[in-house]
């Protein structure tokens, strides 16, 4: 099925699919969002097929034909598989080359032997914050918990002043920051401008993770002390590898996108003619898929020969690296399809009806709902895909720059307070060596600073813009 096929598609199931009042909708809502926390964290079903049931069910307490539901929900799955699947792929054949080729691990030595004791906790942020801009967050954590635990026992550097720092640039960037999964599905979902969000994202990312970061980390580290035992310490990807790229060339590829996408904002913003021949170049290159096609390609030059690799083992790189994210493609578009089904019964029509006589910021009802499905699902990614559908009615008469804050103060708001039902909990823990009470008192606490204070910054950015 084509985009264009699949948009109208779409655009067939504008008008409600059900007449059900606002009550019954709410209800609808309520039941379809409990379906799916139980599904998830009782019975322990896998997102994909918690996603499918909980629309079904959402489409059948509305009153709305079961046939119409079905055909919402794979219009709104295909929809988001067209636009962030390829995108998800191409993030993933960048990471796995970053981290297969030793590029990672040559970044973070590089930093840190510039790095003293003042300033380590500056430079494991800024670390994570490199790292996690290609990989997603679990990819991320496996890459920079071995150097936390390894510089921590080295140097004996309290655990929670470096590992603090790391956890907060990359959960950062998990949550704000295309392409991550979340940011851009919610990109697609209210269609917002990628290059303006993620010029956007990261200016608010920066100073959250440092507040979330190098800041909180003081205070986490009087709150708990623990150390980590030496068989948690794992090895390292690059220990086997002969040599491994340069720290300029690794960098400069790691940021190709996100210089390509920010040149089409600019040129965007200072041409702004659609028929400009520079405008129309900046268009091509900086579209999301080009920009990610160009560095995937680019570094099996600059990581994946720079180390050494034949061009079977780029490609068994590639290859394997495509594996590990059909689970998570799977779980985006259903989170799309659920998305949809919100949309076509009403409810996005709903929340902008009931809306207009609230004295609320629609930035901070985003957030909100973001909020309510993070602490129920446990899952950052199903939050800000949910939410960004309920919003989407609300976003078409919002100018570029705001529906762009929107989509962060959702993402935000999918950070909210980590606990026992989020995957990433038990990660913090079991790395770290923590109890339960002691992951909560940090990792917990910094994942809701990071959510509050990015919040902070977007209502912040939208007064000024």
């Amino acid at each position: 099925m084509t985009r264009l096929s699949v948009e109208m598609l779409a655009a067939d199931t504008v008008d409600p699919i059900t007449s059900a009042g606002h009550a019954q909708l709410g209800i609808a809502v309520l039941v379809g969002i409990a379906v799916l926390v139980l599904l998830i964290t009782k019975t322990k079903l896998h997102a994909f097929l918690s996603l499918t049931i909980g629309s079904l069910a959402l489409g059948a307490v509305a009153g709305a034909p079961l046939d119409k539901v079905i055909t919402s929900f794979s219009a709104g799955l295909g929809t988001t598989v067209a636009g962030v699947g390829v995108l998800i792929a191409l993030g993933a054949i960048l990471g796995k080359l970053l981290a297969d080729s030793g590029g990672a691990d040559q970044i973070v030595d590089t930093i840190l032997a510039r790095a003293n004791n003042r300033t380590m906790p500056w430079a494991m942020v800024l670390i994570a914050g490199i790292i996690g801009l290609p990989l997603f967050f679990e990819v991320g954590m496996v890459l920079m918990i071995p150097v936390v635990l390894l510089v921590a026992k080295r140097g004996n550097f309290s655990l929670m002043r470096i590992g603090i720092p790391a956890l907060a640039g990359l959960s950062v960037m998990h949550g704000l920051v295309p392409p991550h999964p979340g940011p851009l599905a919610a990109i697609d979902a209210v269609h917002a401008d990628l290059g303006i969000t993620l010029a956007l994202g990261v200016l608010i990312a920066i100073p959250t993770a440092i507040i979330a970061g190098p800041v909180f980390s003081r205070v986490a580290d009087r709150w708990v002390s623990v150390t980590p035992p030496d068989r948690l310490i794992p090895t390292r990807p690059s220990e086997e590898l002969e040599r491994r790229p340069g720290f300029g060339v690794t960098v400069l590829t790691v940021l190709l996108p996100v210089g390509l996408m920010l040149i089409k904002a600019l040129v965007d913003i200072v041409v702004d003619d659609p028929e400009n021949g520079v405008q129309r170049v900046a268009d091509v290159i900086g579209n999301p898929l080009i920009a990610l096609l160009a560095a995937a390609i680019v570094g099996m030059f600059t990581l994946g020969r720079a180390a050494g690799f034949t061009r079977d083992r780029i490609s068994s790189t590639v290859e394997h690296s495509l594996a590990p994210i059909a689970g998570m493609l799977l779980i985006v578009a259903a989170g799309g399809g659920f998305k949809q089904t919100l949309i076509d019964i009403g409810v996005g029509k709903m929340i902008m009806d009931i809306s207009e006589d609230w004295n609320v910021s629609a930035l901070l009802l985003a957030w909100l709902i973001a909020v309510a499905i993070r602490l129920a699902t446990g899952s950052a990614t199903v939050a800000t895909i949910s939410a960004a559908g309920l919003m989407t009615p609300l976003a078409a008469d919002m100018s570029s720059t705001h529906v762009a804050l929107l989509v962060l103060s959702i993402g935000a708001g999918s950070l909210f307070f980590s606990h026992v039902n989020d995957a990433g909990f038990w990660l913090v823990k079991e790395y770290f060596g923590m109890s339960v009470g002691q992951t909560v008192r940090t990792w917990s606490v910094m994942e809701t600073i990071i959510s509050v204070v990015g919040l902070g910054f977007v209502l912040l950015l939208s007064l000024v813009i």
